[in-house]
């Protein structure tokens, strides 16, 4: 194909797809609003898994980077109550499908699979606007200017591309997590370290739960989950660490002391993040010249399915372009129709937070696990 391909957003879905290209020969140019790969922290563990994350990968040529990364004995889980008790134990017997890493490690697996100047970080996209034939000019904050003949979307739940083809809008899903960490939970936080086990811990309880992940190095990460509107959340002042931090706990009166030192000791402060979720059936006309991959094209609440879908769509992406470069509209329109069906039914099928925090919870998710 004649010119660059111009990507939004240099996350997991954008990277991949720059990937592929390079792959197969086709340049493309990675817009990045961040000004480094490490302006901010990059999340938590990701089970990448064996039917779209690991086969996203395979096509990206990157397999063996990927399997170093992964962190060994993390698919265990466990369920607890209030109190601490145990009611479910799954652990890591090497079986599973799903391997974990680190969010921030696959990341930099894929910018240094990427030649040197691909990402343009600091780019912030500001106003897009259709030129006409397929064209588009992306306006950045700092004043320069792109044009382009093929513009991908990568940007995220707030994508300023997604305007382009559709009135979508997140919309808030009732639920926020707070986040925290733990370092060093072996030595530093033992017992924290030993109720969180190898893997994953989730306490749930309807309306509210407190999930933690043991990482790299034994660091503990820790998500309070709370169904809560956002009103209630902005009576809560996240400037002050300690007292937002006492007012999130407040939630957990009477739980075992031991799970809320997973809150009170954090050793970072405590970061809120409501949860937003576009339609399940989110789709738009083909627009020539543009289209949307990850968050920007199928938002929902974590459910685990969110950045395996980001790099199956890059991959997929990245393919049909290959497969027709002299006629990009045919390889939209072919990877629009797949990501459309494979999105929602990914979506539909997927636990969702009110699985975990509805009034069935813990019992409905024991019996998933057990097949009871």
């Amino acid at each position: 194909m004649s010119g660059h391909v111009t990507i939004i957003g240099a996350g997991l879905g954008g990277l991949t797809l720059a990937r592929v290209l390079h792959v197969h020969g086709i340049p493309s140019t990675v817009y990045e609003g961040e000004t480094s790969a490490t302006a901010r922290t990059q999340g938590g563990l990701l089970d990448i898994r064996d039917y779209n994350g690991q086969p996203a990968l395979e096509t990206a040529g990157l397999t063996a980077e990927f399997r170093r990364l992964v962190l060994e004995g993390r698919q265990a889980m466990r369920l607890l109550d209030r109190g601490g008790r145990v009611l479910l134990d799954v652990p890591d017997d090497g079986t599973g499908g799903n391997p974990e890493v680190q969010r921030g490690e696959l990341r930099q697996m894929l910018l240094d699979s990427l030649p040197s100047g691909t990402v343009r970080w600091g780019h912030k996209a500001g106003s897009i606007r259709a030129l006409g034939d397929g064209r588009h000019e992306v306006a950045f904050a700092d004043g320069t200017t792109v044009t382009t003949s093929l513009l991908v979307g990568a940007d995220g739940a707030w994508s300023r591309v997604r305007s382009l083809l559709s009135g979508a809008v997140p919309e808030y899903t009732g639920f926020s997590f707070v986040e925290t960490h733990l370092f060093e939970g072996d030595t530093r936080h033992p017992t924290s370290a030993e109720i969180v086990g190898g893997g994953a811990m989730m306490v749930l309880e309807p309306g509210k739960g407190i999930l933690a992940h043991r990482e790299r190095g034994g660091n503990l990460h820790t998500w309070v989950m709370l169904a809560r509107p956002q009103d209630w959340f902005a009576g809560v002042d996240f400037t002050d660490p300690a007292t937002a931090t006492a007012r999130v706990v407040r939630e957990f009166s009477g739980w075992a002391p031991e799970l809320t030192a997973l809150v009170t000791d954090g050793e970072t402060p405590p970061v809120l993040r409501h949860i937003y979720t576009l339609p399940v059936e989110h789709r738009w006309d083909r627009t020539p010249g543009v289209t949307l991959l990850g968050d920007a094209a199928h938002l929902t609440a974590p459910n685990g399915e969110g950045a395996n879908l980001a790099l199956y769509d890059g991959a997929e992406l990245g393919k049909a372009i290959a497969a027709h470069p002299d006629d990009i509209e045919t390889a939209l329109a072919e990877y629009e129709q797949a990501m459309f069906v494979r999105s929602a039914a990914a979506n539909a099928e997927a636990p969702d937070l009110q699985d975990m925090l509805g009034a069935g919870t813990p019992h409905n998710l024991i019996n998933a696990f057990t097949g009871s």
